[in-house]
């Protein structure tokens, strides 16, 4: 099986060792490269054309939302996860308009880091818990109905727990299942409400407000 080729981009060497330890512990992950700001990252970006970059949003030279539209104009086919201190919707939109797939919170669970990288590897997209609970909040409070109504009784039980905020390992054991079970159900159920991919995820948030059109 071949190996997920994988970026770091953090100015913090501490964090990319960090990273670069829980991702060799992995059989589908091969860390190809590393850089500490955002020029470093575009370079090699470029010159190693990864499947997967990992950076943070916080840099000492050039934004990492900049970085990322850079990388994202340059390799368009390579995907971006941001792992950033900065846990709030703004900071989340601006990312995934910048050319991000995935969002994970400095400080959260290896789990969070592994899923959301598997996620964007797919073609998917990750919603770091607590924004993913912004969003179901207000599905379930809109009453989404014909899309809600679609979901299983187990999903409906799911989509209540990312709700409520809780981490795929969190809710395979409130429910007693495996976290890939869990991480199955969070993937189908962000599919049949439409929220699985970047451009609908901006769609949501262009629609609340949140981020212009």
């Amino acid at each position: 099986m071949s190996k997920a080729r994988v970026l770091l981009v953090d100015d913090h060497a501490v964090v990319r060792a960090g990273v670069r330890a829980l991702l060799h512990a992995e059989g589908d992950f091969e860390v190809v490269g590393e850089a500490s700001n955002g020029r470093q990252a575009l370079e090699k970006a470029a010159h190693l054309r990864p499947d997967i970059v990992l950076m943070d949003i916080t840099l000492p030279d050039i934004s990492g939302l900049e970085a990322m539209a850079q990388i994202k104009e340059a390799v368009p086919e390579t995907r971006i996860v941001v792992l950033t201190m900065h846990e709030d919707e703004d900071y989340f939109f601006r990312a995934l308009h910048a050319g991000a797939s995935g969002y994970v919170v400095k400080g959260s669970s290896s789990e969070s880091i592994l899923a959301a990288l598997r996620a964007v590897e797919q073609g998917g997209v990750f919603l770091y818990p607590s924004m993913a609970k912004s969003l179901v909040a207000d599905y379930l409070r809109e009453g989404e109905g014909q899309k809600t109504a679609s979901l299983s009784a187990r999903e409906m039980e799911v989509l209540r727990l990312i709700g409520d905020g809780l981490t795929n390992k969190e809710i395979a054991s409130r429910l007693g299942i495996t976290i890939a079970t869990a991480q199955t159900h969070r993937t189908r159920i962000m599919q049949k409400l439409g929220l699985h991919t970047v451009a609908e995820i901006i769609r949501y948030g262009v629609r609340k407000g949140i981020i212009r059109p």
